[in-house]
């Protein structure tokens, strides 16, 4: 049987690795973002790395497990499609596979106990899917890269 998506990004030579490249995924799509929205998302972010420095990585690092585990079913089904890239699947996909992944760090939000941290993620949940739409040929050339 194939391994998961969990199985090989979370592997102990794999994850750290994993979550250097989607630190600096991250900061790409900010650094890319333009016009009214891309100000907002550029403005939380500076937020949350002035008030937590290093705040970022470490949700990556957290996050990292549930983020896999609700890619899991798109990437089973990608590897019995017969495609060849996940990026071009995510893209069809996604509105679907954006709010598959915005549940996870909406439900950290909830739970954390980070007000500032937390208005900033409200001040730009409203296009969150959107931001992450856009992301997604990155996210699966990402993960391309490790199980491909």
């Amino acid at each position: 049987m194939a391994a998961t998506l969990p199985e090989i990004l979370l592997a102990p030579g794999t994850q750290p690795l994993v979550v250097a490249d989607c630190y600096e995924l991250i900061e790409q799509e900010v650094s890319d973002k333009s016009g009214i929205s891309g100000t907002a998302v550029k403005l939380a972010y500076k937020t949350v790395t002035a008030f937590a420095p290093g705040h970022i990585r470490y949700m990556v690092e957290s996050l990292l497990p549930e983020l896999a585990d609700k890619l899991q079913p798109y990437w089973a089904d990608f590897r019995a499609s017969g495609s060849s890239e996940f990026s071009d699947y995510l893209v069809k996909r996604s509105d679907e596979v954006a709010e598959a992944l915005v549940s996870v760090t909406d439900a950290r939000a909830e739970a954390s106990d980070r007000p500032t941290i937390v208005k900033a993620y409200r001040t730009v949940r409203g296009g969150a899917t959107k931001q992450v739409v856009a992301a997604l040929p990155r996210v699966g050339d990402l993960i391309m890269k490790y199980a491909g």
